[in-house]
């Protein structure tokens, strides 16, 4: 079980949920900031601790040796809690994951293969694990799924431009991904960047009636 925290929408009434999924050493703590700055009021926020301890803060997988075991690992988690907010009565078509940097890549790598269509999904500054594996392991639901995807041009820890092969070829392969980047390192690009979050999260999970 992974170690989670909701902070509730300002309306009480809201089943709109963004699952939030914090990069390498980070944790939860890391993005508290978020619901303020999105600026989307009927928005519930999950903010969820990877499984594994890495000095002050959580890993998703392995960075340093083999990956593999961690990213199944925490994608049959992840998976596990996507399914228990469905039971909470978040529906998948009105819950959206984020994530940055190995947050990123898990949002990937669950969105895509998750067996019920999410509203969305965000992926900041990460890359594709298997990108070929993924498209032969594709959800039915996985073509229509919608992502935003945005990247630094001068991110030092993981090269822009790779990353940005990885993602056309998911484009070519069908996958609805809009590709966005900006002039910064490994970081979100403050107002900029989370201005088109805001925006692509409110257009793909609007609120009830409007």
């Amino acid at each position: 079980m992974l170690t989670t925290e909701l902070i509730p929408a300002e309306n009480p009434a809201s089943k709109r949920l963004l699952v939030v999924l914090h990069g390498l050493g980070d944790s939860m703590d890391g993005w508290r900031w978020l619901p303020e700055e999105l600026q989307v009021p009927d928005l519930n926020y999950l903010m969820v601790n990877a499984p594994d301890p890495y000095y002050s803060g959580f890993s998703w997988y392995d960075l340093y040796g083999d990956s593999d075991p961690g990213v199944r690992r925490s994608r049959t988690l992840l998976t596990q809690l996507l399914d228990q907010q469905r039971a909470n009565g978040f529906a998948s078509a009105d819950t959206a994951v984020l994530g940055f940097s190995q947050g990123c890549l898990m949002t990937v790598d669950v969105g895509f293969r998750y067996p019920h269509q999410l509203a969305a999904l965000v992926g900041i500054s990460g890359y594709v694990w298997k990108p070929e594996q993924l498209l032969q392991e594709l959800s039915p639901q996985a073509k229509a799924q919608r992502m935003l995807f945005t990247h630094g041009t001068r991110d030092p820890l993981i090269p822009c431009a790779q990353v940005q092969l990885q993602v056309a070829a998911l484009q070519s392969a069908g996958l609805n991904i809009q590709w966005k980047t900006f002039d910064k390192v490994h970081t979100v690009a403050g107002r900029e960047e989370l201005d088109l979050i805001r925006t692509f999260l409110t257009e793909a999970v609007p609120e009830r009636g409007s």
